[in-house]
């Protein structure tokens, strides 16, 4: 809170917002390869960053060049996306990284890093100043 005017008003942040995280790692669920891999989709929380890994390189349209392009994506998995889409954890297809990009910048975070190789996705949120 601050009390140097003599009122109170109370500022609220957070070094990583909500939206970007969650848009991020139902990403990451939704595109990955179920086949021929048991690795789980892995959340790290450091210090100053989170790494969301993502086992399952670029598939289909999307290439390591046009990775997170708006209008460039494809479905590795439909029926998972299908699910969530109809629990609710997905609003509208291909926009979960530009809505990471919109919240981390209203939130005075630095643009998501994505480390995009043929058989895993790198995603690392960098605190907010």
């Amino acid at each position: 809170m601050d009390f140097s005017s003599g009122t109170t008003t109370e500022i609220r942040s957070t070094p990583y917002p909500l939206s970007a995280l969650q848009q991020l790692t139902r990403n990451a669920v939704m595109h990955r390869s179920y086949e021929g891999t048991n690795a789980p989709v892995r959340v790290y929380w450091f210090d100053d960053r989170i790494e969301i890994t993502n086992p399952g390189g670029p598939y289909g349209t999307v290439t390591a060049e046009n990775f997170g392009r708006p209008g460039v994506s494809d479905y590795r998995n439909p029926y998972v996306a299908a699910v969530l889409k109809t629990m609710g954890f997905v609003q509208r297809f291909g926009f979960g990284i530009a809505e990471a990009r919109r919240s981390l910048a209203a939130n005075g975070n630095p643009p998501p890093e994505f480390q995009v190789e043929p058989t895993v996705v790198l995603a690392t949120v960098r605190r907010a100043a």
